[in-house]
């Protein structure tokens, strides 16, 4: 099975700018590349800070702009977002029975498990005990399937402080639901870094946001070192017998080379895009 990531789009209402950038234009490039080269893809997940501000007219932008992808959509909750702005716009997303914007899908590769960890009075995530009821349940009727789970706080500390002061703030309890479950593979938005590794034997993955990234500087003691880094999206493959994860960068202008060893030396390293001249 083949599904899309992408993460933390901020976007703001058409005319608004978020460090001196429009959002959504990155957001229309990326789905513009998305669904020329992906439309394969069985399912696009988008882990939360869909806006920066919360706006219904942002979450608006966001519909219209789907309207592209060949392939069903599941949208996050992030800590930027507001629930009752997007589920006025979005009234179709499925929500649990307390309005919490999770849900669950079957499929072949396993069952995908969308949560919410939005907390409403901080930028730091929260899985109270109705969502954690929630969870415990949809964990219990997979009977030992293999779960993939897809959240925007991270539950651990990534070791770096200004991801760390806006975790899940109850990560440990959060774990400890998971115990005993066949957890295959944990994505997660929020931190705006290509970041993998595994927590409690658990595989995850996050990548970089949208619109703007954190810049890798372990010296900064306060505040959030914001940069302009490339944006991506991730294309994963679930097999049976392995997850594999490529992230892209599809805003990069870079030259590109054909490299064939087989071909004379002038026309080895020619770019891609004068090959065709020769």
């Amino acid at each position: 099975m083949k599904i899309i990531q992408i993460t933390d789009l901020h976007l703001v209402p058409t005319g608004d700018r978020l460090f001196d950038n429009d959002p959504g234009e990155r957001l229309i490039a990326c789905l513009a590349d998305v669904a020329e080269h992906h439309a394969d893809a069985e399912l696009c997940v988008i882990t939360g800070d869909l806006a920066h501000h919360g706006e219904r007219s942002a979450y608006a932008r966001l519909h219209e702009a789907l309207k592209v992808l060949p392939m069903p959509v599941r949208l996050l909750m992030g800590n930027h977002d507001d629930r009752a702005n997007f589920r006025s716009v979005f009234s179709e997303a499925p929500v649990d029975d307390f309005g919490f914007v999770q849900s669950v899908l079957d499929t072949a590769a396993g069952r995908f498990l969308f949560l919410d960890t939005k907390r409403s009075d901080s930028h730091a995530g929260l899985y109270c005990e109705r969502r954690q009821a929630w969870l415990r349940a949809r964990l219990e009727e997979a009977h030992g399937r293999p779960i993939y789970l897809f959240m925007h706080h991270p539950p651990l500390s990534v070791h770096f402080r200004p991801a760390d002061d806006i975790m899940l703030d109850d990560g440990a309890a959060f774990g400890r639901i998971l115990d005993g479950h066949s957890i295959r593979h944990l994505f997660f938005g929020h931190v705006h870094r290509p970041i993998t590794g595994s927590w409690q034997n658990i595989p995850f993955s996050t990548l970089r946001g949208l619109n703007h990234q954190l810049w890798l500087d372990f010296s900064h003691e306060r505040g959030i070192p914001c940069s302009m880094e490339p944006p991506a999206y991730a294309i994963a493959f679930l097999n049976a017998d392995a997850v594999v994860i490529h992230t892209h960068d599809f805003l990069d202008t870079s030259t590109k080379y054909l490299y064939e060893p087989d071909l004379p030396v002038e026309r080895q390293v020619v770019p891609i895009a004068r090959r065709s001249q020769l």
